[in-house]
């Protein structure tokens, strides 16, 4: 019986019968869902004369959510990404199922996206509050006080990053000033005008520079795929990379397991997921002809 059970009017209309009403679930072939996952693997792995002879379903299920999980992290093509505008508070909340940024762009008039860069040399700590003599003040029940901003944070949001210079650059002085006995050239990270942030993981902030107001900004970032029932899913191309992950995590737990049946799934999930990387990256020759073109060389296929 074949895969696929829905007409071709019920997968373009969606189940309100309106073409492209957000209803659809567009390329949805693609993907394995977690509950498939979990039954076909104790359909292949589990029972007697098989490598697992008894599990429990929870644990299987335990396993292929952590599967999912460290796939998400380095292996499947699976970041979200938010586009906001900037207020004048300059900050941006984190998502709710944020783990990690893969970048951060603003969008200019053609809708071109501009990467900006971290500002590693600055952070938000917390501002302990002091009286005149500079001592910690307490409240009545003996616990520090702290202010809502911090004076590092204040001082960051209200001066821009790159300050015009105004002095003369030719002359000869100032070269040997700036240039003598040191290396030439500039950093890339600073000297450019798309402006910087920086992350308060303990308030799950975002923080940008003055410039960046009324900016559009995308923030591009990972999840564990986790979230909601509909994320959790595999691509096909790493459904094996996966059976083997789930097999190799069970037996390696198990106590009594014989060593070389643990070290032989463990060369198997390698290579299994080395196989599932090399499918995902989506190397067209094509694609990659065409842009060799404009090199000094030229390649025929």
């Amino acid at each position: 019986m074949g895969l696929i059970n829905y007409t071709n009017e019920q997968y373009y209309e969606g189940p309100d019968g309106i073409w492209n009403s957000l209803d659809e679930d567009y390329g949805n072939y693609q993907f394995v869902s977690l509950k498939d996952i979990i039954n076909n693997f104790i359909i292949s792995y589990v029972g007697e004369g098989k490598v697992i002879s008894k599990i429990k379903r929870t644990d299987v299920a335990f396993h292929a959510q952590r599967g999912i999980q460290e796939f998400n992290f380095d292996l499947l093509p699976s970041f979200k990404s938010q586009e906001i505008e900037i207020g004048p508070q300059l900050y941006m909340v984190l998502p709710q199922d944020y783990v990690n940024y893969v970048k951060l762009t603003w969008t200019d008039e053609q809708g071109l996206e501009h990467v900006i860069y971290p500002a590693r040399k600055t952070s938000d700590p917390l501002p302990i509050l002091q009286d005149s003599n500079y001592e910690y003040t307490f409240d009545e029940n003996g616990e520090i006080l702290y202010a809502q901003d911090s004076e590092t944070w204040k001082r960051f949001k209200s001066n821009p990053v790159n300050k015009e210079n105004n002095r003369n650059t030719n002359s000869g002085d100032l070269m040997t000033e700036h240039f003598l006995g040191r290396r030439y050239g500039l950093n890339p990270e600073n000297s450019q005008s798309n402006g910087v942030f920086f992350i308060d993981q303990i308030k799950g902030l975002i923080h940008f520079s003055s410039d960046m107001v009324n900016r559009i900004v995308t923030l591009k970032y990972i999840s564990d795929g986790l979230g909601t029932d509909e994320e959790m899913t595999v691509h096909k191309f790493a459904e094996e990379a996966l059976y083997k992950y789930i097999a190799y995590a069970i037996l390696s737990t198990r106590a009594n397991t014989p060593e070389y049946i643990i070290a032989r799934f463990k060369r198997e999930k390698q290579a299994a997921r080395r196989n599932a990387k090399l499918r995902l990256s989506n190397i067209k020759i094509e694609e990659i002809t065409q842009v060799m073109r404009n090199k000094s060389k030229q390649i025929k296929h």
